[in-house]
């Protein structure tokens, strides 16, 4: 899950604008006092290294007899400081390799205990075995929501689009797990979860565009050395700004640690932030966020029955939405003030018909909505404002005066359950946790994400780190899912970001797309969850085929 709401988007927007980038937080400098303010709040004990337990589940018709294993990894944040502490990734000493809490002082040079849960399949052999590493975005994000929601061994049951009651909530047995096809390992950013950040500037050295892919690049090298998993096939699976790093990620991985991966799978994907479409006004002349939203726009206004002529299907109506997208739309906004009354009032009224805001609407919005307009405006009438993350779900308009919408009804309704649920299963199962707190996100006073790279601090975009990734390992294979009702990452706008990666055209049959009647976290309904799985399992599969 995304998990950066309106008002965090908001700084977002405007730190990508004007200067490198806040989310979750304010735009205040870290001080190195503030993990040593969130360590003695919590009074928590050093956790266990690691706690293995036993599970099964059935997929498929599958019995999977699985190992959980629930720890933490330390990891430096440097190579350099890697190789000092033995952590590199290389062949170490079982002593050095439980090396998991380092003894340094606070003031030492900064290093991140990261948590993780693995899965593993029984009596299975490492090169015959694929591994799948998963982690979700924010930035700042834990990665509960993919844990519990998606392809794990336990699932988070939600129904329809409403909120749910409130606990006790119900935790099944994933029949979707993709332990039927490959080992699962779940990563909680540094500095999230049971994971904690020591050392002077700790966070400064962890939360930044860079810093953050490096240290998933030094724990996946540890990893799969403490594990011995150097020989079985590697994919990475990101949620969100989890796609983000997946970009820079694989190029680190592929050419910087020496690790070639099977295959990237992308959900909910965003790599060019200037498409965001929640403050793109702030962006004057940059209008492809409008043009990127607008089939989500109309997918919406069809589930909700807000079009003056409802179709029958949705995915033969979003065609002629992008057909209209890329030509009359573009076309129009491109003119800026040379646009004439009377083409205005024709594509004021086509986006009438496509997404049921009033033509006086669009007119006075000078054909340019962004999303918090939308979701508050499209079911005004009825005093409720529409999703973000999975704009099916609704809930009470918080200001009918206000311009946009001031909160997401969908991470409303389903937050409570996912983050009470892990916190009970991962105590109560994998016997993990006690006199320890779970953080599901980095918030914490002087929180600070830095989105600067290369020295640039304005419009972030790592698609020419997914495209180096490709060009240096042509057989490396890309998955792209996405849901129709994400306003948070239009699935429009990933399509577009991918085929317009700078790659030769040999390499475009390597990225495959997936869409889904589902929003951001597709898994949230069952049936968009058994096709990602089935895809998912498909993808890993014929990666696998196509490399023999």
């Amino acid at each position: 899950m995304s998990r950066f709401r309106r008002f965090h988007a908001a700084l977002l927007a405007a730190s990508l604008l004007f200067s490198p980038a806040l989310v979750r937080a304010d735009d205040d400098k870290p001080t190195d006092k503030t993990a040593d303010k969130t360590a003695d709040k919590t009074a928590e004990k050093a956790p266990p290294a690691e706690v293995t337990t036993q599970g099964s589940v059935d997929v498929g018709g599958q019995h999977i007899v699985y190992t959980a294993i629930a720890g933490t990894l330390t990891v430096g944040s440097t190579d350099e400081q890697d190789a000092q502490l033995g952590l590199d990734g290389k062949p170490q000493a079982a002593s050095q390799l439980a090396l998991d809490v380092p003894k340094e002082p606070k003031d030492a040079t900064p290093v991140a205990r990261i948590f993780y849960v693995a899965y593993f399949k029984k009596d299975a052999k490492a090169e015959d075995r694929p591994i799948t590493f998963f982690y979700n975005g924010g930035p700042g994000s834990s990665t509960v929501w993919l844990h519990m929601g998606s392809l794990g061994p336990k699932h988070v049951v939600t129904s329809g689009d409403q909120h749910l009651p409130a606990a006790p909530y119900k935790l099944v047995d994933n029949t979707y797990s993709l332990l039927d096809t490959s080992d699962l390992v779940f990563i909680d950013m540094p500095g999230t979860g049971f994971g904690r950040l020591i050392g002077k500037d700790a966070q400064k050295a962890f939360w930044g565009v860079d810093e953050d892919a490096n240290a998933y690049a030094r724990f996946i090298a540890r990893f799969i050395t403490k594990y011995n998993r150097w020989n079985s096939p590697k994919f990475i699976f990101g949620e969100s700004y989890g796609t983000t790093r997946s970009a820079v990620l694989a190029n680190i991985l592929e050419n910087h640690t020496n690790i070639d991966l099977n295959g990237v799978i992308l959900l909910s994907q965003i790599f060019n932030f200037t498409t965001d479409i929640d403050f793109p006004r702030g962006n004057p002349g940059v209008d492809l966020p409008y043009v990127m939203a607008l089939p989500t726009y109309a997918a919406t206004a069809w589930y909700h029955k807000k079009l003056p002529q409802q179709p029958a299907a949705l995915e033969p109506f979003l065609k002629d939405v992008e057909t209209f997208a890329m030509g009359p739309y573009t076309h129009a906004l491109a003119l800026g003030t040379d646009l004439g009354a009377d083409e205005k009032q024709q594509v004021a009224e086509k986006l009438h018909e496509y997404t049921g805001l009033p033509v006086a609407y669009l007119l006075k919005a000078n054909l340019r909505v962004n999303g918090g307009e939308f979701e508050k405006t499209l079911q005004d009438d009825q005093d409720l404002t529409t999703g973000r993350l999975d704009t099916r779900f609704s809930g009470p308009t918080l200001n009918p005066l206000s311009e946009g919408a001031e909160y997401d009804p969908q991470s409303s309704a389903i937050s409570s359950a996912y983050v009470s649920l892990f916190n009970d299963y991962v105590r109560r199962d994998l016997k993990y946790g006690e006199g320890q707190t779970y953080l599901p996100e980095m918030f914490s006073a002087g929180a600070h994400w830095d989105f600067m790279r290369h020295g640039i601090p304005f419009g972030l975009n790592v698609a020419n780190d997914l495209a180096e990734a490709l060009k240096t390992n042509p057989r490396l294979r890309i998955m792209v899912n996405g849901g129709y009702y994400d306003l948070a990452t239009p699935f429009f706008a990933a399509q577009y970001e991918d085929k317009h990666l700078p790659i030769p055209q040999s390499l475009a049959k390597n990225i495959e797309y997936d869409w889904y009647e589902s929003g951001h976290m597709v898994y949230v309904n069952d049936g968009s969850l058994k096709q990602l799985h089935d895809r998912v399992a498909a993808f890993i599969k014929s990666t696998l085929a196509d490399d023999k």
